[in-house]
């Protein structure tokens, strides 16, 4: 076997793994009911490493992605994984992002050996909350609808008809469509990895996603070689959580090595009682969010290029909320104002960019 891979081939290979992510978001949006998936897109999907690191993803939902690239190492792990296996999770606590979010994990098998795992996440209609659209004014997470831990919805192949059924309750009419569809999409997604491992061997292949993540550190590194050195900082509010809590501050210093992106939140608010808290996960997606902006347009979306950052943030605070803090809107209204502050302290090294 030639272990060699040119440029040229890790260029093919890149826009080849790439191109499934896509296809499965197309399979995801042509097959779903619901209008959050159908019109508004919200939804992600993405590829993995048999170690959960994060290879291939398309242009979807930042904080999706970002929280699935936080997490995957640690719920992958945790599993014994056979083959038409199919496990579900929307814990924020846990890798998710808010509770109508659903991450569909199917790990790929080639000749009984586990290569790497295709992921979509999906924001459902409903998913148990009292409140319309499962985004209530919450003060706890069991408030705000079904809690699913990681839970296989198919294991080797046999589906669970009651975790599907509660699933349909607890989401309403579009719900069996946008679970199916998510099915179908990991499907294709697993069927793509099947023909181009079919075709390169396994052993080429697994050297093609490790050049892909030396190629994306490259990057990142050179990135970070032309960025000013020293400490920057920026502080920001959220104005309320709903539940008379004001004036919340997020707060972020940001130290620029040659060779570390650090992004530290001490001085950020504790959590509050409303929905607006963040667990890390969500915290960690607008950080990489905001440095792959930074990245050239041709930078693969892959750990590699993730591996010289590092965030630090207080714990029980509104960026690192614990259990079993509200955090419907945090996914949503806080990761923005994350990514303003992070913006802002970046603006101080890079004014103009």
């Amino acid at each position: 076997m030639n272990k060699i891979m040119t440029d040229i081939e890790l260029a093919i290979f890149i826009k080849r793994v790439e191109a499934i992510c896509n296809e499965m978001g197309l399979v995801l949006r042509k097959a779903a009911f619901s209008t959050n998936i159908k019109d508004r897109l919200d939804f992600s999907c993405a590829l993995f490493d048999k170690q959960g690191a994060l290879f291939a993803q398309a242009a979807h939902i930042p904080v999706h992605l970002g929280s699935m690239a936080f997490a995957m190492r640690d719920i992958v792990s945790t599993i014994s994984w056979r083959e038409g296996d199919l496990l579900i999770l929307n814990d924020p606590f846990l890798g998710g992002t808010h509770l109508p979010d659903i991450t569909f994990i199917s790990p790929f098998f080639s000749d009984h050996k586990i290569l790497g795992f295709v992921v979509n996440r999906a924001h459902h209609a409903n998913i148990g909350s009292r409140s319309p659209g499962s985004m209530p004014v919450s003060r706890t997470l069991e408030e705000e609808g079904e809690i699913i831990p990681p839970t296989f919805l198919v294991r080797a192949g046999k589906l669970s008809v009651d975790l599907l059924e509660k699933l349909i309750k607890a989401g309403g009419s579009s719900a069996r469509g946008d679970i199916s569809a998510q099915r179908s999409a990991n499907n294709i997604g697993l069927q793509r990895l099947s023909d181009i491992v079919s075709e390169m061997g396994s052993a080429r292949f697994q050297i093609g996603i490790k050049r892909i993540n030396t190629y994306g550190a490259r990057i990142a590194l050179a990135t970070l070689s032309d960025m000013p050195k020293g400490h920057f900082s920026f502080i920001d509010i959220m104005d309320d959580d709903g539940q008379g809590n004001i004036d919340l501050a997020i707060r972020c210093r940001i130290d620029v090595s040659s060779s570390c992106l650090y992004i530290d939140f001490e001085g950020t608010s504790p959590q509050v009682l409303g929905n607006v808290n963040c667990p890390l996960s969500v915290t960690a997606a607008a950080a990489f969010y905001v440095f792959r902006c930074m990245l050239p347009e041709y930078t693969p979306s892959c750990e590699g290029v993730f591996q010289h950052l590092r965030i630090t943030a207080p714990e029980e605070s509104l960026v690192n909320a614990k259990r079993p803090a509200a955090v419907a809107a945090g996914n949503v209204e806080t990761s923005m104002r994350i990514v303003d502050v992070i913006l802002g302290a970046l603006h101080q090294a890079l004014p103009g960019q």
